[in-house]
């Protein structure tokens, strides 16, 4: 399958007309455009596999724009996808066309993992900016388990992990206030900035407010709230998109906001603090 041929991944989308033409092309043409074993390990953070045909096990790149969709709803299923690079969603879409944000997969994760058991995936997923997948075809998968069992046994522990950080998200949304639940999701983000060799205290959100409620049980109105409520007492910064983390142990503990009229004497204290320090200066 060449690098272009990728358009039958994603039934209902005409992707090789879409980022196969144009100024898009020279983009596509940038990425990576295979990895080996070795290197998928070293992405999924899992013990390298030892004596294997380096020809005979490499796994293509895939490049996908900003609003793609990788996979759709009830698409038969045949591959396993890994960010390279690049941000995405997966969505459960109902009969009205609401969309339900399931995850937001970013550089190491795996997802089209809900595929395997019907053989159908069960979810969306959405480019959120420009993506660079690595595709596993689970028919390859299945084959590198018979002879490397260890590889098959470390990415059941890939998908393990996957698991659980969904269970702690459901588990959280019943225990936790709207405040605390976004906090949770910023430190959340931060962390895995921070694993991803980025920045952890000033990073942009690749996703909407809505789809960040959407995620977290959440409206939108309550999640821009909530955020400039946090800017207001100096949990974070924020300008638009950009988010700076200021108190990362305050936001991993806090449990509710304190009443505005608290946060709005906290915010003179502030002013009066930091005219001081600039007439002093």
């Amino acid at each position: 399958m060449t690098l272009l041929q990728h358009s039958d991944l994603s039934s209902g989308t005409n992707q090789l007309n879409e980022i196969g033409t144009g100024s898009e092309s020279g983009w596509l043409r940038q990425g990576k455009l295979w990895s080996n074993l070795t290197e998928i390990c070293e992405l999924l953070r899992i013990p390298p596999v030892s004596n294997y045909d380096e020809e005979e096990f490499l796994f293509q790149h895939v490049q996908f724009k900003t609003g793609q969709r990788i996979h759709t709803i009830g698409q038969a299923f045949d591959t396993l996808f890994i960010v390279h690079s690049g941000f995405l969603k997966t969505v459960l879409i109902d009969e009205f066309g609401n969309e339900q944000v399931l995850s937001f997969p970013m550089k190491g994760d795996m997802f089209g993992v809900d595929g395997i058991h019907t053989k159908r995936y069960m979810s969306e997923a959405v480019a959120l900016s420009n993506c660079d997948l690595i595709l596993i075809p689970f028919k390859k998968f299945t084959q590198i388990g018979r002879s490397h069992i260890e590889f098959e046994h470390s990415v059941y522990t890939v998908m393990s992990r996957e698991l659980v950080r969904e269970q702690a998200m459901v588990s959280m949304l019943g225990a936790l206030s709207a405040e605390a639940r976004v906090a949770r999701f910023l430190v959340s983000l931060s962390e895995r900035f921070a694993e991803m060799g980025y920045s952890s205290k000033l990073f942009n959100l690749r996703m909407t407010r809505h789809e960040i409620g959407s995620y977290l049980g959440l409206t939108l109105e309550t999640v821009s709230r909530t955020l400039s409520a946090f800017n207001e007492i100096g949990l974070i910064s924020v300008d638009q998109r950009s988010i700076g983390i200021k108190d990362i142990d305050a936001l991993r503990t806090l449990r509710r906001l304190p009443p505005s009229s608290v946060r709005a004497k906290a915010a003179i204290r502030r002013s009066k603090l930091a005219g001081s320090a600039a007439a002093s200066a």
